[in-house]
């Protein structure tokens, strides 16, 4: 379906059943780690999923196209990118199953209703406000560092929304492991699989996926690290199955 475009917008194809997105050259575009994000929250079949922080709705729409059956949610505070990922979900035809909700996340519970969901991810802002240096651009700004809302928030939104049993998956930074995890029983998310990611073999972990399941018992599973770059700088094996199975699923 044909959408309008405006300036320094362009339109990226996933490769994946067709779909593609959205995005503002001038903004903050999606990553890696939207992708790992999605792929490591194992959607399922019938989930009713939300995600929180939205962006561009690069997770929704891959979450999406992954499980045919799920329902899935975005809740996004930026006025610009909410308009610009609701086109996102027209072009690609998915208004029956994805709905993105200009929205703060802090009130998700109170917006799509309390305990009703088997699934929440996010991919929030990774620095807490005050650290680094934040982007000039406030746009970007927003995406990285904690200004309007905060880890705890995320948490604390993710256990509203969950029912008993729901998962939550984020990916974050792993300078940051011990404020999820604690945080994370503090809201009765029990953290379950852990998985560090590197760039290269012999370099520190720049990204960690984390999934937690509401009022689960404790049982931590670390998963084998994952490398996104071989020697030679080019993508792993496993990162080439990763986005073949986000591109190419059937």
């Amino acid at each position: 379906m044909a959408v309008n475009l405006r300036e320094f917008e362009r339109i990226d194809d996933l490769q994946f059943k067709g779909l593609r997105i959205i995005q503002n050259t001038r903004k903050f575009c999606f990553g890696t780690d939207a992708v790992l994000l999605s792929h490591f929250a194992g959607i399922r079949k019938g989930d009713k999923a939300v995600d929180l922080g939205t962006g561009t709705g690069i997770v929704p729409v891959l979450l999406a196209g992954r499980e045919q059956t799920a329902q899935v949610w975005g809740l996004e505070i930026q006025a610009d990118m909410v308009e610009m990922a609701k086109r996102s979900i027209v072009l690609n035809g998915l208004e029956s199953r994805v709905e993105i909700l200009h929205a703060d996340l802090k009130e998700a519970p109170e917006i799509l209703g309390k305990g009703r969901y088997t699934l929440v991810v996010s991919n929030p802002p990774y620095k807490k406000a005050g650290s680094g240096i934040p982007n000039p651009d406030d746009i970007k700004a927003i995406a990285r560092h904690e200004i309007l809302c905060t880890l705890d928030d995320v948490l604390a939104s993710a256990a509203g929304l969950l029912c008993p049993g729901g998962r939550f998956a984020l990916v974050h930074r792993p300078e940051r492991m011990m404020d999820i995890l604690t945080g994370m029983r503090q809201h009765r998310l029990e953290p379950k699989r852990i998985r560090l990611v590197h760039p290269r073999v012999h370099k520190t972990p720049n990204l960690v996926l984390i999934e937690a399941v509401l009022s689960g018992r404790p049982y931590l599973n670390w998963m084998p690290p994952l490398i996104v770059y071989d020697q030679n700088m080019q993508y792993t094996d496993e990162i080439k199955e990763i986005y073949h199975l986000a591109q190419q699923a059937p």
